[in-house]
């Protein structure tokens, strides 16, 4: 199976894969909970509305109603107003919610599906790990930086997206989100300039404008990139530079002996350890009389031969 998906920038919404894949709701079910959940806030639109607009028929339609109903997603109450006329109160949901939970967000009251406003919380995947692994890792965990220091970096970074586009003007309500969600990349390890590249990667382009900046912030800071560990090179050591080799000019060697010297001296360590240091000039001397000595004796001897 090929799949060729390209990740829009704006006009998209958010819907779980528990929707999307659900067992027992039809194709007509999920096409109008999905319309229905893509509709901005405070819209007035009907479920029976929603499927004439999506060319769903009323035999459909009265299905994929039944079905929302019977999962959870789409709950109904009846009531009537001042002037004794009957009207429906439709509540369509992200997650299934039971009869007590709808009452609750109905009301307005906090119910464990749905909690009360507030600051964001993060989210319980796609965090660093709190027990560090045993043994080598292939990522060796970087320095964790303290909660209070991290979120105001990441407070810092988000007020600041604009000196990075002056097109991501982002709405004050959308802030704590936005903070929360780059809260995330900072504790896994990446640093501002990870958290930035990251969006300069996906704005379009310069000719094109960005009518929702904090949906597109949102969308480019969900994922985190996988924290990638620096590339050390490895430490080589410079070849061994050959010594300068010196003859030495001591008098306890047949044949002639080299030895690196460590400073300006003519004799090898044997032959310093076996003079007094007092008598080296000495010594030298006498070696090179020995020296020609023998020189001159070998050269008598191949006289006489011939």
């Amino acid at each position: 199976m090929l799949r060729h998906v390209i990740a829009p920038l704006r006009h998209f919404s958010q819907i779980s894969n528990e929707i999307l894949r659900h067992p027992r709701l039809s194709s007509d079910a999920v096409r109008i909970l999905t319309w229905q959940l893509s509709l901005p806030p405070g819209a007035e639109e009907s479920l029976s509305r929603t499927a004439t607009r999506a060319g769903i028929g009323k035999g459909g339609f009265n299905r994929a109603k039944a079905q929302l109903k019977g999962e959870g997603f789409v709950h109904e109450w009846r009531q009537q107003g001042l002037r004794g006329l009957w009207s429906t109160v439709q509540l369509v949901s992200s997650v299934p919610l039971t009869a007590e939970e709808a009452l609750a967000v109905r009301d307005g009251r906090p119910t464990a599906a749905c909690p009360a406003a507030g600051e964001p919380k993060g989210r319980a995947a796609g965090r660093h790990p709190e027990k560090i692994p045993a043994g080598n890792t292939s990522t060796p965990p970087r320095p964790a930086v303290p909660a209070p220091e991290r979120d105001s970096e990441a407070r810092e970074l988000v007020t600041g997206i604009t000196a990075l586009d002056p097109r991501l003007t982002v709405p004050r309500g959308m802030v704590p989100q936005l903070v929360a969600l780059a809260s995330e990349w900072l504790a896994l390890g990446h640093t501002t300039d990870d958290v930035r590249n990251r969006v300069r990667r996906g704005l379009p382009g310069r000719e094109r404008a960005i009518h929702r900046p904090g949906g597109l912030l949102r969308y480019l800071l969900s994922e985190p990139d996988p924290v990638t560990p620096p590339v050390t090179p490895p430490l080589v050591s410079p070849p061994p530079r050959p010594a300068a080799m010196r003859e030495c000019a001591g008098p306890h060697h047949v044949q002639p002996m080299l030895f690196a010297p460590k400073g300006d001296e003519e004799l090898c360590a044997m032959c310093r350890d076996a003079s007094p240091v007092g008598e080296s000039a000495a010594v030298a001397a006498t070696a090179r009389g020995a020296a020609a000595v023998r020189a001159g004796l070998s050269g008598r001897r191949t006289a006489a031969r011939h």
